[in-house]
């Protein structure tokens, strides 16, 4: 053992503060989670949802296809398109949300209490179909004045009808301002909880930022950060509100857009505040739909998908079935071209080759990510990547992304 001047009470003191330190880190950014990430989330109206809605979003979807399939085929950078069509018929919606918020206003207690009974039933029926949404839920009124307890009893009717809580069941929580609501809502999901007979932590929730004061508080700091660590581990996400957001911050109405500066910053400091806490970032939406003009709306949206995808916001919201098209396709895009060149990188960075570059263990934590990320979405399959890389297998992908040893075949490739 080496010799040391430094007194042994000194250096279980420094341990014992460090110590404390690495546990708080560990507790606070535990890194992913395992959980797949949803590429989108497209929003339903709860007086217009069915059972069959999303299937009529994919039969949309795919005869818009067929309409615009030249201007389609130009955007087309990775021969994708018989892919996304594909999917619209087999799969077309990740996840799905059920509003009672701004997309369906308020109504009278009977006419909301109707729609969300059958809501709950519309979850149940999704919850047993192959085909349909991964994940579902729905968004709720805010937690302010007189929406709060219209917002509860939604939530108890939805639960009642649907059976319980169903694996994959999300709340969409609107209109966050400070970190108390957030505390105050963990707080009524432990008392559902209790009061239903349901597993601790089985209601899980997204917070949707569309507040500035929800980014910067008056006393200067970051309410975001403190938010997810009040949600108590119930946080699965945070979603970007575009226009209530950009509105609040006096951004003029034919301004507001999800590339406009203030929503470019809010959306940064969402991802800073998520970072390695195993919460998702989501872009917000655009209210340009493919109606009016087909092609014009087709093209912002991908161009808005593929600037997102390019600033790691990997999910975004989806407002009309038009917009299932290009968010698969730039979707499948993005990931073609990542993975096509983060393989050889990786496949270097196992043989301890240069490749051209040189990657650090963070850069490959990243690479194998993209490349998970694209398995996962359905941009490439598993059996694509064998012919890529016969070695570079799901367990060697998710060894680099958690830094642990992989498979020693792998490294020795």
């Amino acid at each position: 053992m080496t010799v040391t001047r430094l007194p042994e009470n000194v250096r279980a003191r420094i341990d014992a503060m460090l110590d404390a330190v690495d546990a708080e880190l560990r507790t606070r950014y535990p890194g992913p989670d395992g959980r797949t990430q949803p590429i989108h989330t497209a929003y339903v109206a709860a007086d217009r949802v069915t059972v069959d809605t999303p299937r009529e979003w994919g039969r949309t979807a795919t005869e818009l296809l067929d309409a615009q399939h030249e201007l389609l085929a130009g955007l087309d950078s990775t021969e994708s398109l018989p892919t996304v069509w594909k999917r619209l018929g087999q799969h077309p919606i990740q996840d799905m949300r059920i509003d009672f918020e701004d997309g369906y206003g308020f109504r009278a207690d009977a006419q909301e209490d109707a729609a969300a009974t059958a809501a709950g039933a519309v979850l149940a029926a999704w919850a047993k179909d192959p085909s349909g949404p991964t994940t579902y839920g729905i968004r709720l009124k805010g937690l302010a004045g007189n929406e709060r307890r219209r917002a509860l009893r939604t939530l108890e009717l939805v639960l009642d009808a649907a059976g319980g809580v169903l694996d994959g069941f999300v709340i969409t929580v609107p209109k966050i301002r400070a970190v108390e609501q957030v505390s105050a809502f963990a707080a009524l999901c432990e008392g559902l909880e209790r009061g239903s007979g349901l597993a601790d932590g089985a209601l899980r929730f997204e917070l949707q930022i569309e507040s500035p004061q929800a980014v910067l508080a008056a006393d200067g700091t970051v309410p975001i950060a403190r938010m997810i660590g009040a949600a108590g581990g119930r946080c699965s996400g945070l979603h970007f509100g575009t226009y209530d957001y950009t509105a609040a911050c006096g951004v003029a109405a034919p301004d507001q857009a999800l590339d406009h500066p203030a929503a470019d910053f809010a959306k940064a400091v969402m991802q800073v505040a998520a970072a390695q806490t195993g919460v998702w970032v989501c872009d917000g939406s655009t209210q340009i739909v493919p109606d009016a003009d087909p092609q014009a709306a087709l093209r912002n949206h991908h161009r808005l998908v593929t600037r997102a995808l390019q600033r790691g916001y990997y999910q975004g919201w989806d407002m009309h079935p038009g917009h299932l098209i290009t968010r698969w396709l730039a979707t499948y895009d993005f990931f073609r071209r990542a993975i096509d060149v983060a393989v050889p990188r990786l496949q270097a960075y196992l043989a301890r080759r240069s490749g051209g570059v040189l990657d650090e263990p963070a850069t490959a934590e990243a690479l194998a990510a993209t490349v998970l990320r694209g398995l996962n979405c359905g941009a490439r399959t598993a059996d694509e990547l064998v012919a890529m890389a016969p070695r570079l297998t799901p367990e060697v992908l998710r060894a680099l992304v958690a830094r642990e040893p992989v498979p020693a075949e792998a490294d020795n490739e």
